[in-house]
């Protein structure tokens, strides 16, 4: 069993950065495929990227590509998404997902946080 809770959403002016962070509690971070997904009023949550277990390989959404970065500190049991330039329709809901499986499906994990609101203003 994982435990995610996301962190570090806010109000943000378009062009500006933003750092959220996921915190994991339960056993055996380090196996786990990090993901981040995203959901907008009145639409279907999508994928944004994610994170191997090694680290050693990402996968972004093409919205986001050059644009967000996915990074996991296994000692602190964390992932982050690092947002620059941001952008009116990245205004979401995030939410990080933890799974066994790489793949940019929801269905692919297991284990999802409760979200934390970004709002990107024009």
């Amino acid at each position: 069993q994982v435990q995610l809770v996301e962190s570090g959403g806010g109000l943000v002016q378009a062009g500006g950065s933003l750092r959220l962070a996921c915190a994991a509690s339960g056993r055996a971070f380090s196996t786990y495929v990090m993901g981040w997904f995203r959901q907008a009023p009145g639409k279907e949550r999508e994928f944004v990227g994610l994170i191997s277990w090694s680290g050693g390989h990402t996968d972004y959404a093409y919205p986001v590509k050059g644009r967000f970065t996915i990074s996991r500190d296994d000692a602190k049991a964390t992932v982050y998404l690092l947002m620059n330039s941001l952008e009116p329709d990245d205004t979401a809901v995030y939410y990080c997902a933890a799974g066994r499986k790489i793949g940019t499906m929801a269905q692919n994990f297991d284990y999802w946080g409760q979200g934390t609101q970004v709002t990107v203003s024009s």
